[in-house]
């Protein structure tokens, strides 16, 4: 047995698991213009912007979501390293076996079998919960992100901006912003206002 890349291919695949990021999605407000009576398509109201990244570390569902995630995934990564290592083990107490002559030619098949059986099985498993993580990982992301559009759209019945930009340290939709066009600090407060009422209600029922 190539006991090398045999292990080498374990290691790989419970690291894929334990590399597992969650990703940042940035939303897209589109507004409809309004057509004035000579033909000419314009919009009322200022433009004002959200730094998306200071909004998410803030934003409790977010947190919340992100914390019970993480321990997830940890516990995952736990019990495939754990069955990586016993695996490890007992392909090392079976080479020396073979080694000292312990086994027959058949028992060392059978054994080698076995083995090769539970790489497949581990590798299989690894990699159904590295999807299984990354479809919850955007799952969650579509939670937030759909809590966070659902409140601008009902912010902006209220202000009605002409738009709301977003902006991160990867991708800066607004290169210059007056602070006083800055509204991220706002929205903060009233999505985790309305978050803690709604995870307040789910600890009632």
């Amino acid at each position: 047995m190539k006991n090398t890349s045999f292990i080498l291919s374990i290691i790989a695949v419970v690291a894929a698991v334990a590399a597992l990021v969650l990703t940042l999605t940035t939303p897209k407000n589109h507004h409809k213009p309004v057509e004035s009576g000579d033909g000419i398509q314009a919009v009322a109201g200022d433009i004002v912007y959200l730094r998306l990244d200071t909004l998410m570390m803030q934003y409790d569902m977010y947190s919340d979501l992100q914390s019970a995630f993480e321990a997830k995934a940890q516990t995952v990564d736990s019990d495939l390293n754990k069955k990586a290592r016993k695996l490890e083990s007992d392909i090392k107490n079976f080479e020396n076996q073979i080694n000292k002559g312990l086994l027959t030619r058949s028992a060392a098949e059978q054994q080698n079998n076995s083995l090769q059986q539970r790489q497949v099985n581990l590798n299989n498993e690894a990699a159904q919960k590295q999807q299984e993580l990354a479809e919850e990982s955007q799952v969650l992301m579509n939670q937030v992100m759909y809590a966070i559009k659902t409140y601008l759209e009902q912010y902006n019945e209220e202000h009605n901006f002409a738009a709301i930009l977003t902006t991160t340290d990867a991708s800066n939709v607004v290169m210059v912003g007056a602070p006083a066009l800055d509204i991220t600090q706002e929205i903060v407060d009233g999505l985790n206002a309305e978050y803690i009422k709604t995870r307040n209600t789910k600890k009632d029922e």
